[in-house]
């Protein structure tokens, strides 16, 4: 028994539980499915904010301006006549103080949620160089190409009016 659970897992991993497994399969049936929702709603979501007076820069790949619009456009499926980009994008707020302008726009979101993690059905918003890349010098922070403008949003399969209004 010892042989099995210690040599046989360690070199090959645990197995799921009859449940997990399920569930990982249900998430993979209608991956396709959320993905069009990420994308379109991170579409819809990058286009308000390049027209936005207070945001100096979007970087999202289904945009035309980005520089990895031609790869995405070769890399990723279309949709609505775009690439589908995923639902990651990072933008800048314009500002004196860009770092405290980027923590009062997280402090003033009520409908996404602050949380550093990406890929959920909800909308997640974060702030890099006040929270996860905190630590980091100006110089690493630069190396990681993190600003202190940046914001970063992991945009969720909702409503898309109802993330553009917060």
């Amino acid at each position: 028994t010892m042989k099995a659970r210690m040599e046989v897992n360690r070199s090959f991993g645990a197995t799921l539980a009859p449940m997990s497994a399920w569930l990982i399969l249900q998430g993979i049936e209608t991956l396709h499915l959320r993905m069009q929702a990420h994308s379109r709603n991170a579409l819809a979501v990058a286009r308000h904010l390049q027209q936005h007076p207070q945001v100096a820069w979007v970087n999202y790949p289904g945009l035309p301006q980005s520089p990895y619009f031609a790869l995405a456009q070769k890399q990723f499926r279309a949709l609505d006549g775009s690439p589908m980009g995923s639902g990651i994008l990072t933008f800048g707020i314009k500002a004196t103080d860009p770092a405290q302008a980027g923590e009062r726009f997280i402090d003033a979101c009520e409908f996404l949620s602050h949380l550093a993690n990406i890929g959920d059905a909800k909308t997640l918003v974060i702030h890099p160089a006040s929270t996860t890349h905190r630590q980091l010098s100006e110089t690493e922070l630069i190396q990681a190409g993190v600003s202190a403008d940046m914001v970063r949003l992991s945009v969720g399969i909702e409503d898309v009016e109802d993330i553009l209004w917060d």
